[in-house]
């Protein structure tokens, strides 16, 4: 015979493992402070910046 599983145990085991599985999403997402947010936003201008400065102009 098999073990036996009590189902309300197993449901609530499913239910932290996916609330624990967003919450590290979100970290990712949104656990960020100002000061880097900041920094990343700066570079990413930076870079454009320089990608733009590279580009050849179209001729008319």
């Amino acid at each position: 015979m098999g073990e036996v599983v009590n189902l309300n145990k197993a449901r609530k085991a499913r239910d932290k493992a996916e609330a624990k599985r967003t919450a590290d999403a979100n970290r990712l997402t949104f656990g960020r402070t100002k000061t880097e947010r900041l920094s990343a936003q700066k570079d990413r201008d930076r870079d454009a910046a320089r990608l733009d400065g590279h580009k050849l102009d179209e001729p008319e």
